[in-house]
């Protein structure tokens, strides 16, 4: 069974950087794709960024420019960058992982962004 393990959420100020960091249990080569998604208090959850085995990335309109999606084969890992949060961007952010059959994800990391 694969197990996605997201890390790095926390409090931060608007306009500070956090990176979340999603560690895969086996070969991240396994996922044709992985992604962030998002999911505030009271809403639906949202794709914030995907990126794919031969590197496609996507990102969510409100979020180009400020974060950025990255992979490290080596250490089974994607990560997200996210720069200038803003307090529209707080919500539980979640790692997924697509296989060709199957989707995995993560428990979810807490972000908050407070002054």
């Amino acid at each position: 069974q694969e197990q996605l393990v997201e890390s790095g959420g926390g409090l931060v100020q608007p306009g500070g950087s956090l990176r979340l960091s999603c560690a895969a249990s086996g070969s991240i080569f396994r996922f044709a794709m992985m992604g962030w998604y998002r999911q505030a208090l009271g809403k639906q959850r949202e794709l914030v960024a995907t990126i794919t085995n031969n590197g496609m990335i996507n990102y969510a309109d409100s979020v180009k420019g400020r974060f950025t999606i990255s992979r490290d084969n080596a250490k089974n890992t994607v990560y997200l960058q996210m720069n200038s949060l803003k307090p529209e961007d707080p919500a539980v952010y979640y790692c997924k992982g697509v296989t060709f059959s199957t989707a995995y994800w993560g428990q979810g990391t807490q972000v908050t962004v407070s002054s």
